[in-house]
């Protein structure tokens, strides 16, 4: 499907559909978010001052982010190459697009637009533990720049946390990850009976091929966002046994 892919963000280029895009998604997310996501999450929707009123404005968001984290939202027009997204991850930026979809697409889009790359992501880098973990997964990732194994391997991980996480609170399980977040029908069948929930294991998560294309059959769950942050370790250590191991071979 045509349709513009702005490199930069023109707020004044919004459309009255635009808007109400935004209000509908915002609303219909928020009232099963409310019950189901992580509360740090839902802290965070309020931090970084997102509501049913108004699209983001890039420059806001980054201001407040700025204050709190250092981080800050760099404007894409698609899907970045994965070298240079954690590159970017590594200096504290996360790529967004500035395009929402349109009412046709409310419940499947192919790619990503702003609403899963900004309500998706955005709050939770206001918070210091996956604000840390996010980074170093960058600075780990520009470490291994060139060899795909260790890119695959991070880019497994970083679906299974960053995109398709889910946490453990009292007892309780609830989603923090993007891809679950922002979807309908991702979070009704992450929180069901027919999806598997694994506990967080780098290893597995590694070695866990997936597909961007289907809802997903597979979670792993945290216990916190303390847990996600100490694991950079382990992860690095998992990348030299892999890279060693394929020299090897």
């Amino acid at each position: 499907m045509e349709r513009s892919r702005p490199s930069q963000q023109v707020y004044e280029n919004y459309t009255q559909e635009n808007l109400l895009v935004w209000q509908t998604l915002f609303n219909r997310q928020m009232m099963t978010l409310r019950n189901h996501a992580s509360s740090d999450f839902l802290k965070s929707v309020k931090k970084i001052g997102f509501s049913s009123l108004r699209i983001p404005d890039f420059s806001n968001v980054n201001l407040r982010l700025k204050t709190m984290t250092g981080w800050k939202l760099h404007t894409v027009p698609c899907i970045s190459p994965i070298e240079e997204f954690f590159q970017l991850l590594s200096e504290k930026e996360f790529t967004a697009t500035c395009w929402l979809r349109n009412f046709e697409e409310l419940d499947y889009i192919e790619e990503p637009d702003m609403f899963h790359d900004v309500f998706g992501h955005a709050p939770l880098l206001t918070h210091p533990d996956y604000c840390s973990f996010f980074q170093q997964l960058g600075e780990i990732a520009c470490r291994y720049k060139g060899i795909p194994e260790a890119m695959q391997r991070l880019q497994r991980l970083y679906w299974f946390t960053i995109e398709f996480g889910m946490i453990e609170e009292n007892n309780e399980l609830k989603i923090y990850g993007a891809g679950i977040i922002s979807s309908k029908e991702e979070t009704a069948h992450a929180l069901g009976n027919s999806s598997k929930k694994h506990a967080f294991n780098v290893n597995t998560m590694m070695n866990h091929a997936f597909r961007t294309d289907i809802i997903q059959g597979d979670y792993y769950v945290l216990k916190s966002f303390e847990q996600l942050r100490n694991s950079i370790p382990e992860i690095e250590l998992e990348l030299q046994r892999s890279v060693e191991l394929k020299k090897t071979a």
